[in-house]
C-alpha cells in the first residue's frame, strides 16, 4: 500500500471532487493496473486502464472499505474490463497493419531503455509460459497485492483452487528459470 494512513482523507476528498485526490488514487494504482493489463495480453492496456479508472471514479460514492479493499475493488473492475476486451476481440478479430507508425521519443538513456525493454520482454515470455488461469492468479497476487480470498472472489474460484493455481504457476516459473540456469 503506498497511500497508507492518508487513504481515508484522500478517498473523502475524491468523493468531494478534489482533482488532486483523483490524481493520487490514479497515480497509486494506474501503473500496476496497466502492467496487469499488458501482461494479460491486452492490445490496448492504456485504454483498459482508462476504462478501469472511469469505472472507479464513477463508483466512488458506493465504495466503502479500507485501502486494501479499494485495491481489490479496482482489480475486480480491471479483471472485468479485460474479460470484456477478450470478448470483443473474439467477435472482431484484430488485423495488424504493416505500416505501423514509429513514435519519436524525447531523449533518454539508450542502455537503460534497452535493458528495460529486454526486461519487459522477458517477463512477457515467462508469463506466456503459464496457463491463463495460472497467469491470472499469479498476476493478481503479485501485481495486485491481493489476498488469496480476494483473488478467489475476483476470478470466481475457491481459495483452494487459487492456492493450487498459484503454486503450479510459481513452480512452472521456477522450472523455466532453472532450465535456463538462472539462480534465485
Amino acid at each position: 500500500m503506498s497511500i497508507g494512513a492518508d487513504f481515508d482523507g484522500i478517498l473523502a476528498a475524491a468523493r468531494a471532487g478534489a482533482p488532486w485526490a483523483f490524481e493520487r488514487l490514479y497515480g497509486d494504482l494506474a501503473p500496476v493496473v496497466g502492467g496487469y493489463a499488458r501482461l494479460q495480453g491486452s492490445l490496448e492496456p492504456e485504454d483498459v486502464t482508462s476504462e478501469v479508472f472511469l469505472g472507479v471514479f464513477a463508483g466512488l460514492s458506493s465504495f466503502t472499505g479500507s485501502e486494501q479493499q479499494f485495491r481489490s475493488w479496482v482489480f475486480t473492475i480491471a479483471y472485468r474490463r479485460l474479460t470484456d476486451e477478450r470478448r470483443r476481440r473474439s467477435r472482431r478479430p484484430v488485423t495488424v497493419h504493416a505500416d505501423l507508425e514509429i513514435v519519436d521519443r524525447v531523449g533518454g538513456d539508450a542502455e537503460q531503455d534497452a535493458l528495460a525493454e529486454l526486461g519487459r520482454r522477458r517477463v512477457n515470455e515467462l508469463c506466456a509460459g503459464l496457463s491463463d488461469d495460472q497467469r491470472e492468479v499469479v498476476l493478481l497476487r503479485i501485481l495486485g497485492d491481493l489476498s488469496v480470498e480476494e483473488v478467489a472472489r475476483i476470478v470466481g474460484k475457491t481459495a483452494g483452487a487459487v492456492k493450487a493455481l498459484q503454486r503450479r504457476g510459481l513452480n512452472a516459473l521456477r522450472r523455466q528459470l532453472d532450465r535456463e540456469g538462472v539462480s534465485a
